[in-house]
């Protein structure tokens, strides 16, 4: 199991919506990303361009074909550090609503199982 660890650099809207899409995927199509969360191009490169610089993600781009795609995938410290900041957001609600811990704890065994 990670352990909890809250990052500021996932923590906006955006970047959080990005990694939680990529976190149970092994790459993304760069229209697929941009479709499914309703971005544009320009927002979605920009929050890119800040989680790549971190090392949390990785965009690979396909060259020698008549229409290259751009590939996204959360790189290996990249996964880690999603998962511990969900663990670190979790470990918050359940501060905040203890009654709320039984939910949190089968979310970490399910977790746990991947």
């Amino acid at each position: 199991m990670t352990a909890p660890q809250f990052s500021s650099l996932i923590h906006p809207e955006q970047r959080m919506r990005i990694c939680a899409f990529l976190l149970p995927n092994d790459e993304v199509a760069f229209t697929a990303l941009r479709d499914a969360l309703a971005l544009s191009e320009s927002a979605l490169s920009r929050q890119l361009k800040v989680l790549a610089d971190a090392g949390i993600a990785a965009v690979a781009r396909e060259k020698g074909v008549p229409r290259p795609r751009a590939w996204v995938a959360l790189t290996p410290e990249g996964r880690e550090a999603v998962r511990g900041h969900l663990a670190a957001l979790r470990d918050i609600a359940a501060q905040a609503d203890p009654g709320a811990s039984d939910t949190v704890e089968a979310a970490d065994r399910k977790a746990a199982l991947r």
